[in-house]
């Protein structure tokens, strides 16, 4: 994906991306293909990512939980961001990290669900 088509899919703490956990990325990507369309481009052997019109995803090697995803918000301030996600009861469960394109945090809601907040490098 080019910067400017990316630039424009970015809305501050917005839902962007969502990730699937699969066990088997070749069967998960022949469903999505076969059912959908989706195209992929692979990073690696455990992440492949898919891009759409306005919410791109993709999906990472683990064990699904039942059949959870991790939806995937973008700022334009991560440090903020956590602020406030910390600040409104949310518990952090994975710090801000670098990953190829950006850096991220991932937290929990206070019901419980797990999200992440990403930014660009």
């Amino acid at each position: 994906m080019s910067n400017s088509s990316l630039d424009n899919k970015l809305v501050h703490e917005q839902i962007q991306y969502l990730e699937f956990i699969t066990s088997d990325l070749e069967r998960a990507k022949k469903f999505y293909s076969s059912s959908f369309g989706w195209k992929f481009t692979d990073y690696g052997h455990e992440y492949t990512a898919f891009e759409g019109n306005h919410v791109d995803g993709g999906f990472t090697i683990g064990t699904p939980i039942n059949g959870s995803i991790l939806v995937v918000l973008y700022s334009n301030d991560l440090l903020s961001t956590r602020d406030k996600v910390i600040g409104a009861g949310g518990t952090i469960v994975k710090d801000i990290f670098s990953f190829p394109g950006g850096k991220r945090f991932q937290f929990k809601d206070p019901d419980g669900y797990e999200l992440a907040v990403w930014t660009t490098a």
